[in-house]
């Protein structure tokens, strides 16, 4: 499940709209997934085919030569199925993933410059689709400012789009919140200069 070329535009059209109305600036991130470590498939895989020869030994009259052929092939292929990105982020606890989703969001965060930013009041908009994650991250001079629970709305809008196959729409619903919030509390000025590019990353 990705996005399209046209719909990136869309919601670019969505970031310029909403900076427009506030000094703030705000930076999309959507992740296939957040988790690349691979080490987990690949002993389940191991162990399974360890287990192969056992059972081939013990109920068939299988000659060596083939048991061992098998034993490789069940390994390639439980390493195969076991890697792909979906079937490796179900393996990990609930709690793991989210912390694995988090890390991703904050390196982003870093990432896309968005601390480099003079007056410290950008947001991440981040969502990490295997893990079923979705965070906004706010530059300290925001945080100072503006209470994480203001954000919720703009989350919620994001969220339920999204478990709709709307990932478009989930992001121009959560820029448009997230801008009403920025233009309340940090409105534009004439000094006011964008530094971030107005875009969605697609990592």
């Amino acid at each position: 499940m990705s996005i399209s070329a046209k719909e990136c535009e869309r919601i670019s059209t969505a970031i310029r709209a909403a900076e427009a109305n506030t000094s703030g600036e705000i930076v999309c991130v959507l992740a296939q997934t957040s988790a690349d470590a691979t080490a987990l498939p690949i002993l389940l895989a191991a162990m399974a085919a360890l287990t192969v020869p056992w059972f081939l030994v013990a109920f068939t009259a299988m000659p060596v030569s083939r048991i061992l052929a098998l034993q490789i092939v069940v390994f390639i292929a439980l390493a195969i199925i076991l890697c792909l990105p979906r079937v490796r982020v179900a393996l990990m606890p609930r709690a793991v993933r989210r912390a694995v989703a988090h890390r991703a969001a904050m390196e982003q965060f870093m990432i896309r410059g968005i601390a480099r930013k003079v007056d410290r009041t950008g947001i991440l908009i981040f969502v990490s689709l295997a893990e079923r994650y979705a965070r906004i991250i706010a530059d300290e001079g925001i945080a100072a400012r503006v209470p994480r629970t203001e954000w919720q709305s703009a989350i919620d809008a994001l969220v339920a789009h999204i478990s709709s196959g709307r990932i478009a729409d989930g992001f121009i619903a959560a820029i448009d919140a997230c801008g009403k919030v920025l233009a309340m509390h940090f409105p534009r000025s004439a000094a006011t200069r964008s530094q971030l590019p107005d875009r969605i990353y697609l990592i």
